[in-house]
C-alpha cells in the first residue's frame, strides 16, 4: 500500500510541476482543464499497468524470479535438503534499537487515520451543502435553483444550486454573478471540485495535492471568466468591476466554485492577456514521454507470453500516424516570382507553401507534363498542367538518403520519408544544424530544428540574442523570433531596470507590448508595490512583473496616476492604482467628495465607497435624516448592509428613534439575521 500511494503522490507531482512550469500560463482554459483531470486519474491508475518486459527498467528482478520459476523440482528439492543438514550454531542476536516494521505499521496507521479524518470532513461539507439547498428559500430557474442565503458571504454554487444574498448587489451585478454561477452548472465544475476533494482524501500529506486543487480551481474561474467575455450582454469592464463588488471576507465550503475565490489581479491579468498561439499546443505532447518514462522506471513489468507464432515471431502494432503523406494530389496559383503549392494526401487538410518560380524546372503550361523541385533533402516529382496561373495534378517525393545519412552525423535521426518532407518542404539543409551545433546548440532533435528553421533563427540573430544572454535556451529561441524580440529590445528593459531580466520575462513582457519607455513612466509615477518598504530589486522584480503587465492591461498611464498626484495622492501604491482603474475610480469621484467636505480620504475608503455605489449626494441624504458628523466607513457599512434612507424613516415611523446610524444598521443586521 505505502508504496503505491507514494508513487500516485510522485506522478501527481510531476504532472503538477509540468502544468506549473508548461500549461498554467496558456490561455487553453478548456484544454487545461481536462489535463488536470485526466493527470488526476492517471496518477491513481498507471501504477496498476503493467509495462511490456523490454521497456521495464526493473527487468533484473523479473528475469531472477523467471530463472528461479526454471529450476526443476528435484534440483530445488535437494537443494531444500542441504541446507536443512547444515545448521548453523546458535548465536545470541543483538537487539534491535530501531524496529523498523513497527516503524512502519505506525506509518500505516497514521496515514489510514488522516484518510478517515479527511473523508469525514469531505462528507461533512457535502451533507452542510445540501441541508442548506434544501432548507433556505429557493426561487426555481429553470434546471437552475437559486437559493437565497444572508450576511456577507460570497456567491457560490454547487451542482445545480446557486447561492446568493440578493439584496447585496445591484441589478446588473446580480444578473453577472447568476450568468457566472449558471455556467459554472453548465459545465459542470462541480464535478472537478468533488473528483479534487477524493484525491485530496487519499493525498492529503501530498502539498502537491494540495496545490493541484487551487490549480484546478484557478483554471475554472479561467474559463468561466472567458466564457463570460463571449457573451454579448456583458462588457469586459463592467465584469472586472463587478469582481472587486463581490470580493467578500467570508468564503464559502470547499466543494463549491465560488466567484471570487481567485486572486482578481490574476484573472484580470488573464482576461486581458493575448490568446495562445495555436502552435503552442506542442507543449501538451510532452505530457505522454514524461507518463511513459515513469512507467518504465517503476511499474511492474509484465511476465513474458510463453507462446509464439508459427513462425516464432513476435506480432507488432501498426502505428499511422496522421502526418502528411509522400504523394498526393496537388493545386498551385502563380503568384508573380513565386508559385504557392497546396498538398492534398486521402482526406488530410491541405498543406500550404511557397516556393520561388527559379527553383522548380520548366512547368507544363496548357498541357500534362512533369516538372521537378530539387533540395538537399529530396526531389519533388510533379505531374500536371497550368491553365494560366492556376495548376493542378498529382505529386511524389523521394528522399535523399545522403541527406539523411549526413543529419545522423549531426545527430538527427531522420529516417522516415515523412519526416524527410518536412525537412524539405521548410528546406532546412544540413550547414543549417551545423551552424545550431557551431553556437552550442547540442544534442539536437528534428521538434526543435523545424520551427527554428520555419521562423528563419539565422546565425545572425542568434549571435545578436547571444550578446545579450548568452545561456539562451534553444527554446526561447522560437518565441523571442515570433515576438520580434531581438538585442535592442532587450537592452532597452535592462536600461529601464531589469538587470537580471530571464528569458520567460522578456517575452511576458513582449507579448503585451510593453517596452522600456513603459516601465520607466510605471516606476516614475508610482510606488514600487504594495510592500514599497523593501527596496531589493531581485526580491521585487516578480511583484513589478505582475504589476507592469496589470497596469499594461488595465491602461493604467503616467496621465492617470498624475491626475490623483494632484488631488494630494502622491503615495498611491500599485494595488491602489489598480483598484481605481478597475473600479472606475476617477478624480472627478474624488473631487465630489473633496467638495462636499471630506478632503483626505484614504485609498481605501475611495474604493469601498466605489464599490458600493456611493455618492455624495448619498451621504447628504444621510445627513438630512440627522446624522451630521457621519464617518465614512459608517456609511459604507449602511449602503452594505441595505441601511438605505428609506429604511431608516420606515423605522423611524414605526417608532425606531435613533440618534446613531449605526444602532439602524444594527437594528438592519439583525432583521437579516
Amino acid at each position: 500500500m505505502i508504496p503505491y500511494i507514494l508513487y500516485t503522490a510522485l506522478i501527481l507531482s510531476a504532472c503538477f510541476l509540468f502544468y506549473k512550469l508548461l500549461l498554467q500560463k496558456e490561455t487553453f482554459f478548456h484544454l487545461n482543464r481536462y489535463v488536470l483531470l485526466f493527470c488526476m486519474v492517471l496518477a491513481f491508475t498507471l501504477p496498476l499497468i503493467p509495462v511490456p518486459q523490454q521497456l521495464s527498467f526493473r527487468k533484473n528482478a523479473a528475469e531472477k524470479s523467471i530463472e528461479a520459476a526454471k529450476i526443476p523440482t528435484g534440483t530445488a528439492a535437494a537443494q531444500t535438503s542441504k541446507e536443512k543438514s547444515i545448521q548453523p550454531a546458535p548465536v545470541e542476536e543483538t537487539k534491535q534499537v530501531i524496529n523498523v516494521d513497527v516503524i512502519l505499521q505506525g506509518i500505516i496507521y497514521l496515514y489510514w487515520f488522516g484518510v478517515v479524518i479527511f473523508g469525514l470532513n469531505f462528507l461533512m461539507q457535502a451533507v452542510i451543502l445540501l441541508f442548506r439547498s434544501y432548507s433556505g428559500s429557493v426561487i426555481q430557474d429553470g434546471k437552475f435553483r437559486i437559493v437565497e442565503i444572508t450576511g456577507d458571504k460570497a456567491p457560490c454554487s454547487f451542482g445545480n444550486n446557486i447561492f446568493i444574498n440578493p439584496e447585496k448587489y445591484e441589478w446588473e451585478t446580480y444578473n453577472q454573478i447568476l450568468l457566472h454561477e449558471k455556467i459554472h452548472i453548465e459545465q459542470k465544475h462541480t464535478i472537478d471540485l468533488l473528483l479534487a476533494e477524493v484525491v485530496l482524501v487519499f493525498q492529503w500529506f501530498n502539498p502537491f495535492a494540495w496545490q493541484w486543487r487551487k490549480a484546478l480551481e484557478t483554471n475554472l474561474e479561467f474559463l468561466t471568466d472567458d466564457q463570460m467575455l463571449q457573451h454579448d450582454t456583458v462588457e469586459r469592464e463592467s465584469y472586472q468591476f463587478s469582481l472587486l463588488k463581490v470580493a467578500a471576507p467570508q468564503f464559502p465550503l470547499s466543494l463549491t466554485t465560488n466567484y471570487n475565490q481567485s486572486l482578481l489581479k490574476k484573472r484580470i491579468i488573464m482576461m486581458n492577456s493575448k490568446k495562445s498561439n495555436v502552435h503552442t499546443t506542442w507543449k501538451y505532447f510532452f505530457l505522454v514521454p514524461l507518463m511513459v518514462l515513469f512507467a518504465c522506471l517503476f511499474n511492474q513489468p509484465a511476465a513474458q507470453s510463453q507462446s509464439l507464432n508459427s513462425k516464432g515471431e513476435s506480432k507488432q502494432n501498426v502505428i499511422v500516424e496522421d502526418e502528411m503523406k509522400t504523394d498526393g494530389n496537388w493545386f498551385a496559383v502563380i503568384k508573380g516570382d513565386s508559385i504557392e503549392i497546396s498538398f492534398k494526401s486521402d482526406e488530410h487538410s491541405n498543406s500550404s507553401h511557397t516556393f520561388q518560380l527559379r527553383e522548380l524546372s520548366s512547368i507544363p503550361r496548357d498541357k500534362q507534363g512533369d516538372f521537378t523541385l530539387t533540395r538537399e533533402a529530396g526531389t519533388m516529382n510533379f505531374n500536371g498542367k497550368f491553365e494560366g496561373d492556376k495548376g493542378m495534378g498529382t505529386y511524389k517525393f523521394t528522399a535523399n538518403k545522403d541527406y539523411s545519412t549526413a543529419m545522423n552525423k549531426e545527430g538527427l535521426d531522420i529516417k522516415k520519408d515523412n519526416d524527410l518532407m518536412v525537412f524539405f518542404l521548410i528546406n532546412i539543409k544540413v550547414s543549417y544544424v551545423q551552424m545550431l551545433k557551431k553556437n552550442g546548440f547540442n544534442n539536437l532533435d528534428k521538434d526543435q530544428v523545424i520551427p527554428l528553421a520555419a521562423l528563419d533563427v539565422n546565425e545572425a540573430y542568434i549571435t545578436s540574442i547571444k550578446k545579450a544572454i548568452p545561456d539562451i535556451d534553444l527554446e526561447n529561441l522560437v518565441p523571442f523570433k515570433s515576438l520580434g524580440i531581438d538585442k535592442a529590445f532587450i537592452e532597452e528593459i535592462r536600461s529601464s531596470g531589469y538587470k537580471n531580466v530571464s528569458p520567460s520575462n522578456i517575452i511576458a513582457l513582449k507579448s503585451q507590448g510593453i517596452d522600456g519607455k513603459y516601465i520607466n513612466d510605471f516606476r516614475s509615477s508610482g510606488k514600487k508595490s504594495d510592500n514599497a518598504e523593501n527596496n531589493n530589486r531581485n526580491n521585487n522584480d516578480d511583484n513589478d512583473d505582475d504589476d507592469i503587465i496589470a497596469f499594461k492591461a488595465l491602461n493604467v498611464d503616467k496621465a492617470f496616476i498624475d491626475s490623483f498626484k494632484a488631488l494630494g495622492y502622491n503615495n498611491l501604491s500599485n494595488g491602489d492604482l489598480i483598484g481605481f482603474k478597475s473600479l472606475n475610480v476617477t478624480p472627478e469621484y474624488v473631487k465630489s467628495f473633496q467638495n462636499a467636505g471630506y478632503k483626505n480620504i484614504s485609498a481605501e475608503n475611495l474604493m469601498a465607497l466605489k464599490s458600493q455605489n456611493i455618492s455624495p449626494d448619498l451621504v447628504k441624504e444621510y445627513k438630512g435624516l440627522g446624522f451630521d458628523n457621519l464617518d465614512l466607513e459608517e456609511i459604507v457599512g449602511a449602503k452594505a448592509t441595505g441601511t438605505t434612507p428609506v429604511y431608516i424613516k420606515s423605522m423611524r415611523a414605526k417608532g425606531h428613534d435613533f440618534k446613531s446610524l449605526e444602532k439602524y444598521i444594527a437594528l438592519k443586521s439583525l432583521a437579516n439575521n
